[in-house]
């Protein structure tokens, strides 16, 4: 497969510039956490247009999503509506998390929304962004990361295609907690907080001319400046306070969305 077709199933939009103020959100978990989570989230989107000209939702904003040909999952039905309505206003992109990245094609055909499964390469100005959820990366246990490459793998995927929606979503209901971050321990927490910063500073370090790493996953905000000028960024989670982050040519900073 050639270089550059490769690198556009990736998800990478290095090319064209995405904007100049990118707004990142990452675990929401809609369908799973309380409701003034999923209605914090429905007002920041209907927000979203006056506070950043781009928007890049970096992986496990729904507990659950898969693209079924005919069904589209209730619990997550008025995000990806209202996520429909910032997109006629701003581009929006979508990188999938280990409990939403079986996009299949229902984000660019039916929302317009750029999506990648597993990572995406933004231009915010002149800056190059790369975006990664990050499981599968820094996982603590080794059961974690096979959990991760299974649900990843392309038989995987083929074979729930098939699968009835009921008894997929009850299925999804008993493994929410093993596809999820149950650990609870400070220094367990920390610990993966620590890797994945580690990770994405040496991917800031083998290309010099990335600008920003941002990733999601651990539930953590973090901001780091390896290198001048060049920045890793976890907003954090949505659910824990309404966090988000914000991406621009000279830089990345932390935010809380107060409604």
């Amino acid at each position: 497969m050639p270089q550059a077709l490769a690198r556009a199933r990736e998800g990478f939009l290095s090319s064209v510039v995405f904007g100049q103020r990118l707004l990142v959100l990452s675990d929401a978990h809609v369908g799973a956490t309380p409701p003034e989570v999923e209605e914090s989230l429905l007002a920041f989107l209907e927000r979203a247009p006056t506070l950043g000209d781009c928007l890049l939702l970096n992986g496990d904003i729904f507990d659950f999503w898969f693209a079924y040909r005919r069904v589209i999952p209730r619990r997550s039905f008025q995000v990806a509506a209202e996520i429909r309505r910032a997109r006629k206003r701003i581009p929006v992109a979508m990188v999938g998390g280990n409990h939403d990245r079986w996009g299949d094609d229902f984000w660019e055909r039916d929302l317009d929304v750029r999506f990648a499964p597993l990572r995406m390469e933004l231009t915010i100005g002149a800056r190059r962004v790369l975006a990664v959820h990050g499981d599968g990366v820094t996982e603590s246990h080794w059961s974690a990361a096979l959990l991760h490459r299974v649900t990843r793998h392309p038989a995987t995927v083929a074979v729930w295609k098939h699968v009835p929606p009921g008894l997929g979503f009850w299925v999804v209901d008993r493994m929410s907690h093993s596809l999820g971050n149950t650990e609870r321990e400070e220094a367990v927490l920390q610990g993966a907080s620590d890797r994945q910063r580690v990770w994405a500073e040496a991917e800031l370090a083998r290309d010099p001319a990335l600008g920003c790493v941002v990733m999601g996953h651990t539930h953590r905000p973090v901001l780091s400046e390896p290198f001048p000028g060049r920045q890793f960024l976890n907003p954090g989670a949505w659910l824990d306070g309404f966090r988000y982050g914000v991406v621009t040519p000279t830089g990345a900073e932390l935010a809380v969305w107060r409604g």
